[in-house]
């Protein structure tokens, strides 16, 4: 159906006699005396891993997938959410990462590289919860690296070497297909959508009881991620298109929020969001959610699922795949399942161009920070 190559077939008992190497070590990748498999680091809580959400222009679907593998507990998983007109349905998958590491195939979730920074092919084969896609995204934003993010003063407990998550991000342009309850609906022109590679140890690797006695992270303060022609946010940075004149990415300080909530739920609605760029510039941007149209990360293990309270790199079974829809028109629903979200938004720029956007919280955190005052957040009156 997907004209995917077929799952491997060689099986990790064929490598075992040539430990420690594995198949990308017949590739020309290497950087240290050390094989591909070997960490450079041995904490537990070391990962690679991708996010991904796209939409269409209108707003009816918003899409979001990744997957994580953690070599020091030889465990992979990934997870598919489709959100279509407030039908929320999510697959997760999880086995043994083994020895082939170029393999992303995690049960019916089987992304591909097809070129390395430029394009990636995101692909959920049908499964029992009726969700499907078939997914190609082309990078059209320059990627920047990003330094890694740690200070070897302030680790937890004291005295440990911090947390360290370097990588990438970007925007792309999005073709293809997603199915829902055997209904196929090819993705429109102007679907688009945001990706990023990050990689590093900690990031709620291994929910509490991994956390080191420190802050079990859910994504900090959360983010915004919207595209335009010219620019394109993406959290504290600012990237451009390729063979843009401006060359690497402009940070942004601390925007200053003023935001909206659901009276019975307290999630996200709309906000004003004020925005002081490096270069001097400023940007104010107004958000507001469409309808239903969120996809909940607590879904995609971000804090603990809603119904089996598995943490990201939490896992520890034999091979798993599970899911669950959810009617999210029930705000009783939407208070089960809110935490790490993403709500899909038409932005509204300074110039009064308009983009189809994601605004992510935590919610009830974002309105409790409303509450309390702190600094940067206040309400939307």
């Amino acid at each position: 159906m997907n004209d995917l190559p077929p799952a491997p077939t060689v099986s990790d008992e064929h490598f075992a006699e040539q430990f420690p190497l594995s198949p990308l070590d017949d590739f020309m990748i290497h950087q240290t005396p050390d094989p591909v498999r070997v960490m450079w680091t041995g904490d537990p809580r070391a990962y690679e891993r991708y996010w991904v959400i796209c939409h269409d222009p209108a707003g009816e679907v918003i899409i979001a997938t990744g997957g994580s593998f953690y070599p020091n507990l030889d465990r992979a998983e990934a997870y598919a959410i489709v959100n279509h007109r407030g039908k929320h349905t999510s697959v997760r998958s999880f086995r043994r990462l083994g020895v082939d590491r170029a393999d992303l195939r995690v049960g019916p979730i089987a992304p591909v590289i097809v070129r390395g920074l430029r394009e990636w092919r995101f692909v959920l084969e049908p499964n029992e919860w009726g969700i499907s896609y078939d997914l190609t995204f082309v990078d059209s934003t320059r990627q920047v690296f990003r330094e890694p993010l740690s200070d070897s003063a302030h680790g937890t407990p004291a005295g440990r070497r911090n947390d360290v998550t370097t990588g990438f991000e970007g925007f792309g342009s999005v073709s293809g297909w997603f199915e829902s309850d055997g209904v196929r609906v090819d993705m429109p022109p102007g679907s688009s959508g945001t990706r990023d590679r990050h990689w590093g140890t900690g990031r709620g690797v291994g929910g509490p009881s991994m956390s080191l006695g420190g802050r079990l992270h859910v994504g900090v303060n959360g983010n915004a991620f919207v595209a335009y022609p010219e620019w394109s946010l993406w959290g504290d940075r600012v990237y451009y298109p390729f063979g843009h004149s401006r060359r690497g990415a402009t940070r942004v300080a601390k925007p200053t929020r003023r935001l909206r909530f659901e009276p019975d739920t307290d999630i996200f609605v709309e906000g004003i969001v004020d925005y002081a760029f490096d270069t001097g510039e400023k940007q104010q941007l107004h958000y507001e959610r469409i309808d239903q149209q969120t996809a909940y990360l607590r879904c995609a293990m971000y804090g603990g699922t809603p119904e089996s309270g598995i943490h990201q790199g939490g896992y520890d079974g034999p091979d798993l795949t599970e899911g669950e829809t959810y009617d999210l028109s029930r705000p009783e629903t939407r208070i089960g399942i809110r935490g790490l979200d993403e709500h899909l938004c038409r932005v509204t720029a300074d110039d009064g161009t308009t983009s189809i956007g994601v605004y992510q919280t935590i919610d009830p955190v974002a309105y409790e920070s409303c509450v309390s005052g702190r600094p940067g957040w206040d309400f939307l009156t």
